[in-house]
């Protein structure tokens, strides 16, 4: 699969909550949620792990811009998040892919997180 075609896959069935796993390497490296921390997550499972956490939160996402390489892929995506205590937000995140053997080898978010802290604060 091209990279364009694995992050079709992946935002397809990523904003319907499954069939998404297919396109993650199984060495998967993701960093993102903790700014300090630089270090990346390692391994398919530890992400799975993750996104069940935060696919809780979320009842729809978009990618709005994509831009692919052989490489990997810049997404700026879009996420309608709703909490456990009733708070919603629309909020962009941006997405560095990295590809390697035709599946999804690495990736990092960067979000406003000191905005994010205080709408949840507030």
């Amino acid at each position: 699969m091209t990279t364009k075609e694995l992050l079709d896959t992946y935002y397809k069935g990523f904003a319907k909550k499954q069939g998404w796993e297919v396109t993650i390497a199984d060495d998967f490296k993701f960093i993102g949620g903790d700014m300090t921390k630089t270090d990346p997550i390692v391994g398919k499972q530890a992400y799975l792990e993750i996104i069940k956490r935060f696919s809780a939160l979320f009842t729809d996402m978009r990618p709005k811009e994509i831009f692919t390489s052989e490489e990997g892929a810049f997404v700026l995506a879009n996420y309608d998040y709703v909490f456990p205590n009733g708070k919603s937000i629309n909020a962009n995140v941006a997405e560095l892919w990295s590809v390697k053997n035709g599946k999804l080898d690495a990736l990092t978010i960067f979000f406003d997180t000191e905005g994010f802290q205080k709408f949840l604060k507030g």
